[in-house]
């Protein structure tokens, strides 16, 4: 599948939390956590688990990373 979004970052399920319609799937990408937040239907249809592999992908012209030291 081809997609727009530049912003690829490939890592690991950690975590897949699971609410009323939405769910937080959080993803370590080389030592660093994203959280992408999507619906409970899209986890199950991609199979989403703890210690599968994922892409988070970011669809935007800017792309602003905090640190905290």
């Amino acid at each position: 599948m081809r997609i727009s979004a530049r912003n690829r970052l490939k890592g690991t399920i950690v975590e897949v939390t699971k609410g009323a319609t939405t769910a937080h799937v959080r993803i370590d990408v080389g030592g660093s956590v994203v959280t992408a937040s999507i619906t409970n239907e899209a986890v199950d249809e991609l199979g989403l688990v703890v210690g599968g592999e994922a892409y988070a992908v970011v669809k935007a012209s800017d792309v602003m990373v905090a640190v905290d030291d």
